[in-house]
């Protein structure tokens, strides 16, 4: 199922830089699933080899139980924690040792199964942008450390909190941030980032879903790219909030990872509870964008993370509530190329790809693994259990070769730099 609609770009040149303005190092992860919002880092000269031990913990940092990931710039981690059902707290922690700089908190009464935080801050230059798990967000200036503008994703828009808590991460592009309330009212808005002020807000898309919103150019047109409660896909103008496009034939009762972008306006999809995977690809004739199935698939489940692509091959945790398919490996034309099963199993995990490796997390036990992604076979090159495990399904951050890998009691960094001879 499609929905087309005619639109002709009014700024051709906001380009796919995301975060743009923001001018920290090259190797820095300044958002949810780094710089490209894709779990690719630019890091290189990384180890292909541990010892038995595993990689050397650097410094470890208590935080109370939670799934929100790191963001880094600038030698500082900041990271969303949680205080029971009070408050939520934004922590700065010294990338070199973990030591707190600062922190700042807000209370956030309520109670929600799997506690703790969800999102991962979003960083330009001056400030980030922090969404808590019951609606609250914040923009907070990197040098006076206090917020500068407040909204709130369910009082301000009349939608519905998920009833695993609000886990999105906003996108920072241009002079504008981006939000996706998905209420009855609003499906995404972008506000000016520095003002708060609204910009625009898109037409209602379908009630909130626990994806992050992701970018994609499709025909040059820069667009925001929403998956919605139940699975429907939309194309979103980033310049008016138009709704450019929609697909609605694939299915998923609790959709969580974000859309994989891949080229020539394709996009791959992903999700448990049954749902399975389905690519599709946006075309855009004239101004009119139509997107339509390419290939659905039930060899690929990922239920938390975004799977990842890697030399013309997609690469995913396959596992969730029922799921047990493993560490997969599919072409781009939908041909299951390996799986693991439960051998090894990675439960809901994160998967990070940095200096052409995937590491990959086991939820379950804490066990941390180095893949190299070929299509002719799993090839594990390392793996040892470095965390203490049990839901330990937050995103991963890499960074000048330190690895920032969360559980449900800390923030631990470890050195994955290769070695001088």
């Amino acid at each position: 199922m499609h929905m087309a609609s005619t639109w002709r770009p009014a700024v051709a040149g906001l380009g796919l830089v995301i975060a743009c303005g923001f001018t920290a190092r090259a190797e820095d992860w300044p958002q949810f699933l780094g710089p490209q919002r894709n779990a690719v880092a630019p890091a290189v000269g990384l180890a292909r080899s541990w010892p038995a031990a595993g990689p050397q913990c650097l410094w470890s940092a208590p935080l109370g139980a939670g799934f929100g990931g790191p963001a880094v710039a600038d030698g500082k981690v900041y990271v969303l924690d949680r205080e029971g059902e009070a408050k939520d707290i934004v922590r700065c922690l010294g990338l070199a040792d973990g030591k707190e700089i600062w922190s700042w908190s807000y209370e956030a009464a309520g109670k929600f199964s799997y506690p703790g935080s969800r999102s991962t801050p979003t960083l330009d230059d001056q400030a980030l942008y922090v969404v808590g798990p019951l609606g609250h967000v914040h923009r907070i200036d990197r040098a006076t450390r206090q917020p500068t503008w407040s909204k709130h994703l369910i009082d301000d828009f009349g939608g519905k909190r998920p009833n695993w808590a609000i886990s999105q991460s906003p996108i920072v592009v241009g002079d504008r941030v981006i939000l996706a309330p998905q209420s009855p009212t609003a499906g995404v808005v972008a506000f000016e980032k520095v003002s708060g002020k609204k910009v625009w807000s898109s037409p209602p898309l379908g009630a909130m879903s626990y994806c992050s919103p992701v970018l994609a150019r499709i025909g040059d047109v820069d667009q925001v790219v929403q998956i919605s409660d139940k699975g429907t896909v939309s194309g979103i103008a980033l310049d008016d909030g138009r709704i450019l496009w929609q697909f609605k034939g694939w299915t998923c009762n609790i959709p969580i990872a974000s859309p994989v972008v891949i080229d020539d306006g394709r996009l791959f999809i992903s999700g448990e509870y049954g749902a399975g995977s389905v690519m599709i690809k946006v075309s855009a004739d004239n101004g009119t964008f139509t997107a339509t199935e390419v290939f659905r698939t039930q060899e690929c489940m990922s239920q938390i993370h975004q799977p990842l692509l890697y030399k013309d091959h997609i690469y995913a945790n396959s596992n969730g509530n029922k799921a047990r398919d493993g560490f997969v490996c599919l072409d781009l034309k939908g041909a299951l190329k390996w799986k693991t099963g439960d051998t090894p199993n990675y439960e809901r995990g994160s998967v990070l790809l940095a200096d052409g490796l995937i590491f990959a997390v086991n939820g379950r036990d804490g066990t941390l693994a180095i893949i190299e992604p070929v299509p002719t076979e799993f090839r594990l090159l390392a793996s040892a259990k470095v965390l203490k495990g049990g839901q330990a399904w937050a995103p991963m951050a890499v960074v000048g070769g330190r690895l920032l890998v969360r559980d449900q009691q800390h923030l631990r960094c470890f050195d994955v730099a290769a070695k001088a001879p």
